[in-house]
């Protein structure tokens, strides 16, 4: 403790708000407001002494206004005023004057006064915090995430946080003007793993079985178009055991939707308008009306993924055919060999090329061919000695490559190929500011497969979720050739981010029942898992649809944050666990007893 810190500790007395009333947030007062009398509370940002002057930047949720003790005004007040702070707690009352001249902030709303304070209450004090409470430092995210209390402090995570609740506000303004009913369901459910890993919940009362938190409410809020509901929304946790990425959280939260006596067009009316008017509403950002619409076909044969950002350019070019008889045996024997063209790309090296070799392996690709176009048309690559005059003068062609210009090739499984360059577009787009930040491009993706061949399962396996119909002329397909059936299911993607999806789903027992005959599913495990859903569509279930949509994922795109982390107050790392309260943890092995479970002993590190 310093000198000065021992002189003033006599004033670090913690008070109580007896008595005393906050007038305004901290980014209210204008010039408008000069000469009344005000109550503000907050933290202190900043503290500076300025030759007896004593200034401090006050902060809460809504922003900063600065207020200045001075010793001609009440001598009192300023010396005590000296034991504050960097977060200590306090509450000021005081006139609202103009700054002095030349030192407006216009950086700030209150930028033009400030607060001469005539009295002060200390509310709490605050040990020094393990990071600056400041957008500009940069701060390693497991520390931010350990006091997380103290990371939701700062400006820029405040604000998001202000615009999430516009947000939800939005969408339950706009759902209930259209007759929605906002119904709960239930958080602990049966477990029905068609889909990610369920988190499961012991039951003490019934040892030995277990509830599952729901991954969606998708089999409950069918069920309520069943009773009759009509109409119903929920702004609802979800939870899915799954690997994370940026985008991905165990727990995170769904705009789920469900109408009765609708088609597509008509739910995609609605959800269209919902998105239009939560972001003229929450960012004052008008999008197109209607959203373009692009089938699952073409998106994977011009991005390679069902999710693209159209914010830039750079298509796919299918070339398979050019190659089909190709003395370039990689080429020859691939089911798919797509190229893209990125316009000034020969200007990578050698050393950002195996960068981009090694990105595209994450995605199971075993190389990534390339070709320069140098400045003289001539082109560079270890390939090109394979290619027939013929095919080079094709594939010219085709791809309209310009001197200055790099081609990427992909070939090998469809899906490998189109996941590979597909994501590799998405990372060019980055590397060569290809993208138009501050748009917002969104599209609906439709035409989906309803079914996938999963290769370790050895079956098929839905692509949306088993209750997705398929197109009613394609019920016989179904049952003679699932793969080629197509689903009356649709997405909402905005810049490279699914941040809605939905279908049109199974209405009769019969259509369910051939569904998961598809699966492999046969009678005795569908009544197992699903016979209470089986039960309810045979009586009058109403021809239904919906779609839910990924509140945090929006607000990612509202706010332009990086990671879906600095949406969510209390998000857990991407290992699962929760670094402010240590969650998952162990347990006493008297709760264990309690719900008849033993672990296995753990092994023993060498």
């Amino acid at each position: 403790m310093s000198e000065q810190e021992r002189d003033y500790d006599e004033f670090r007395v913690i008070e109580d708000l007896a008595g005393w009333r906050r007038t305004h947030h901290n980014n209210e007062l204008t010039a408008a407001d000069m000469d009344r009398e005000v109550c503000l509370m907050g933290w202190v940002q900043f503290r500076r002494d300025h030759g007896g002057l004593i200034f401090l930047d006050l902060r809460d949720r809504e922003g900063m206004t600065q207020v200045v003790f001075n010793p001609e005004d009440n001598a009192t007040v300023h010396e005590r005023a000296h034991a504050i702070r960097p977060e200590y707690v306090v509450a000021v009352k005081g006139r609202v004057r103009p700054r002095p001249e030349g030192m407006a902030n216009p950086n700030m709303i209150t930028g033009e006064i400030e607060i001469e304070v005539t009295d002060y209450k200390l509310l709490n004090t605050s040990e020094t915090p393990p990071f600056p409470i400041e957008d500009r430092v940069e701060v390693a995210e497991n520390l931010r995430l350990k006091y997380r209390f103290l990371d939701l402090r700062r400006p820029s995570l405040a604000r998001n946080f202000i615009l999430r609740n516009k947000a939800a506000q939005s969408v339950r303004r706009y759902l209930d003007a259209l007759g929605f009913l906002e119904v709960e369901t239930p958080v602990l459910t049966k477990s029905t793993p068609e889909g990610a890993r369920d988190f499961l919940v012991p039951s003490r009362v019934n040892q030995g079985e277990f509830y599952a938190l729901p991954q969606s409410p998708q089999l409950f809020k069918q069920m309520l178009m069943v009773a009759g509901m009509d109409r119903y929304f929920q702004i609802v946790k979800c939870f899915r055991d799954e690997d994370l990425r940026a985008d991905r959280q165990p727990e995170f939260t769904q705009i789920d939707i469900e109408m009765s006596f609708v088609d597509e067009a008509l739910i995609q009316d609605m959800a269209e308008g919902m998105v239009r008017t939560l972001f003229r509403e929450t960012i004052g950002v008008n999008l197109p009306d209607p959203f373009p619409r692009m089938t699952f076909a073409d998106a994977m044969r011009d991005y390679g993924v069902d999710k693209p950002d159209l914010r830039f350019e750079l298509k796919h070019i299918d070339i398979t055919d050019v190659f089909k008889e190709s003395g370039f045996k990689v080429f020859a024997s691939s089911e798919l060999v797509k190229v893209m063209v990125v316009p000034g790309g020969a200007e990578l090296s050698r050393k950002e090329i195996d960068e981009y070799t090694k990105f595209v392996e994450i995605y199971g690709s075993k190389g990534l061919a390339w070709i320069k176009v140098k400045e003289d048309g001539e082109w560079q690559s270890p390939i090109v000695k394979f290619f027939s005059e013929a095919e080079i003068a094709t594939l010219r062609e085709r791809s309209g490559c310009k001197p200055g210009d790099i081609l990427f090739f992909q070939a090998g499984p469809a899906d490998v190929a189109n996941a590979a360059l597909g994501n590799l577009r998405c990372e060019l787009g980055k590397r060569f500011n290809l993208i138009r930040e501050g748009e917002f491009k969104p599209v609906w993706i439709t035409d989906f497969p309803l079914l996938e061949w999963d290769p370790d399962e050895k079956r098929f396996v839905a692509r949306h979720h088993p209750f997705t119909s398929a197109r009613p002329e394609q019920m016989q397909v179904l049952k003679e050739d699932p793969g080629q059936a197509i689903a009356r299911a649709y997405d909402i993607v905005m810049n490279g981010f699914e941040v809605g999806g939905g279908s049109i789903r199974i209405h009769t027992e019969e259509q369910q029942e051939a569904m998961f005959a598809a699966l492999g599913i046969g009678k005795e495990e569908a009544e197992e898992k699903f016979g209470f859903l089986m039960n309810a569509l045979r009586y009058g279930a109403p021809p239904h649809g919906g779609i839910a949509f990924g509140l945090d994922r929006l607000i990612m795109i509202l706010t332009g944050s990086k990671s879906i982390r600095d949406v969510i107050a209390f998000p857990k790392t991407q290992k699962a666990t929760c670094l402010l309260t240590e969650a998952p943890s162990e347990v006493p092995n008297k709760q264990l007893r309690e719900l008849g479970i033993r672990l296995r002993e753990k092994k023993k590190e060498e």
